[in-house]
């Protein structure tokens, strides 16, 4: 199978090449800028011009599409404009050049987020649950819809709502690591808060087997099965590292030092299941938060 894969740089991105490349699936890289290293293929393409090189994609098997702005800094007007066409108008452009292909792939699995979900307390989350509120959960949505094109032209299409990626390479997990091995980690706010969350080996297991399974179509949960509240995610945290875990961080301080971005990631509430990748048979590898972070750290 020959994929497209975009945001191939990205920290998920660098981990599927080589797993596809294991797997015996040829990649082909869609880059915005610069050469393909030698011997490598290459689609390039600018999604804030518009522009893409629709024709190197006729023939492929399947695309995986993961650009998107980082949305790991304080929101200003112009961040959150960024981040919204990043994924938005990014998702539309490919869509749309898959659409009018000739022999267009199969399928088309495309990253989006449990934001979606928004900011739910204790209720229990899957893909038949009903769109959240807030910045995030409105750019979840014209995410998903902006694939409809796709869609239209008979490809399936898979959008991954992923959670909190654990991954010692990048992501969430090394600037969490830092207060804890200081001995200054805790709870972020009151801790109640739930955190979905999946190990980055399971994410790219969970790619392969979308592209994999011709059963699976439109929304599914990239969590893990066993999600955790903030508390429990900096006890496990300490546990592994041998550390203590007793000073909280105050809501307050996260929100004066980060804006509305506190409430949307650091503080909001997601307890989101991963139903459909249960039914279609998918064995995580890392189903526990314990033995995901000592895989992730070597501990």
């Amino acid at each position: 199978m020959i994929v497209a894969v975009t945001g191939s740089s990205g920290l998920v991105g660098t981990a599927l090449l080589p797993a596809l490349a294991a797997g015996g699936h040829g990649a082909l890289r869609v880059l915005r800028r610069g050469p393909a290293a030698a011997g490598e293929r290459a689609v390039h393409w600018d999604p804030a011009a518009g522009r893409i090189d629709a024709g190197a994609l006729e023939g492929v098997d399947a695309v995986v599409h993961l650009a998107g702005e980082s949305v790991a800094a304080r929101w200003t007007a112009a961040r959150q404009a960024r981040i919204r066409e990043s994924r938005v108008g990014s998702t539309a452009l490919l869509a749309g050049a898959l659409a009018r292909l000739a022999r267009p792939p199969r399928v088309l699995v495309a990253a989006s987020a449990t934001g979606w979900y928004g900011d739910r307390g204790d209720e229990t989350l899957t893909e038949a649950s009903a769109p959240g509120t807030g910045f995030l959960a409105d750019v979840c949505r014209e995410w998903e819809a902006a694939a409809a094109p796709a869609t239209a032209a008979g490809l399936r299409v898979v959008h991954l709502r992923i959670g909190l990626v654990l991954s010692r390479r990048g992501g969430a997990l090394p600037r969490l690591l830092a207060p804890f091995l200081l001995g200054l980690g805790g709870p972020i706010g009151s801790g109640a808060q739930w955190v979905s969350w999946i190990a980055l080996d399971d994410l790219v297991g969970v790619i392969l087997h979308a592209l994999e399974r011709d059963a699976l179509r439109g929304p599914v949960n990239a969590v893990a099965p066993r999600p955790v509240t903030n508390r429990e995610l900096a006890r496990t945290l300490a546990r592994v590292l041998r550390r203590p875990a007793f000073l909280p961080f105050p809501a307050l301080a996260a929100r004066l030092l980060l804006g509305e971005m506190a409430d949307a990631l650091l503080l909001a509430s997601a307890r989101v299941l991963p139903a459909r990748l249960t039914a279609s048979g998918y064995a995580f590898e890392h189903p526990e938060l314990d033995g995901a972070l000592r895989a992730e750290l070597g501990r």
